[in-house]
């Protein structure tokens, strides 16, 4: 059942226009990797998607009951955030924040949904540690366990593996990878276009061949074909 339905959709900053006629459908269970050149409007479509900002014209739609506080969302981290001065379980916790409504505390529901997710991710054992202690795959895990308390159905990911080592960014797919198989919708943005055919059910090409469909019909597609020879992606995938 489709659960993100987007039609005839255009984004841009004020007159200029980052991309246009942007129409896919995205089901229960998908997982779509966002793929492009620089600038294409990637970031500027999850941000959209998440009603952080709004489209210069066309529509999103929602169905089989998702709601806006059942969306989780991992964005690329900021220097800022990498060096944000708080233990791990008071990160992880604060994704919680959208079930809580006025209430300005933490229920038992939500701090055993903040272990869980902790758990989830094997970072229980840092939880009392300060999280700009930690390096760069165990931050990322902690964020993504933050996301997870907030994703009850679709999980978006804005570059999840940027900055990691081969070790974490293999082991971040993984996590990525297990969270879809337990039926998590994943929407991902990723410059890694080998990891986007290996893992991903469908890709949305952004830029100028624009390209929505199943990874295998993107592998024979121009705009698919083109865009792994310039990354050096494989095509056996």
């Amino acid at each position: 059942m489709a659960i993100l339905t987007v039609q005839d959709l255009t984004l841009g900053y004020e007159s200029y226009v980052v991309a246009k006629d942007l129409s896919f459908t995205v089901n229960s269970g998908d997982y779509l990797c966002i793929v492009g050149e620089n600038g294409s409007g990637k970031t500027t479509l999850m941000k959209t998607l998440l009603r952080l900002k709004s489209p210069m014209s066309g529509t999103i739609r929602t169905g089989d009951g998702l709601e806006k506080d059942q969306i989780g969302y991992l964005p690329q981290q900021t220097a800022v955030q990498k060096d944000f001065p708080a233990s791990v379980r008071e990160v992880v916790l604060s994704g919680c924040q959208g079930r809580c409504g006025r209430r300005p505390f933490y229920n038992r529901s939500e701090k055993q949904l903040a272990e869980k997710s902790m758990e989830r991710m094997g970072v229980s054992a840092l939880a009392r540690r300060c999280f700009r202690e930690l390096s760069g795959g165990q931050q990322q895990r902690v964020l993504l366990a933050r996301a997870l308390c907030a994703a009850r159905k679709v999980l978006l990911l804005d570059e999840p593996v940027s900055g990691l080592d081969p070790k974490a960014t293999s082991e971040m797919y993984d996590l990525i990878e297990g969270l879809n198989r337990d039926g998590i919708t994943i929407i991902m943005i990723s410059h890694d276009i080998a990891a986007a055919v290996r893992y991903a059910t469908h890709i949305l090409h952004m830029g100028e061949h624009v390209f929505f469909g199943p990874k295998e019909e993107y592998l024979k597609a121009e705009a698919g074909s083109r865009f792994l020879q310039q990354k050096g992606g494989e095509q056996d995938a």
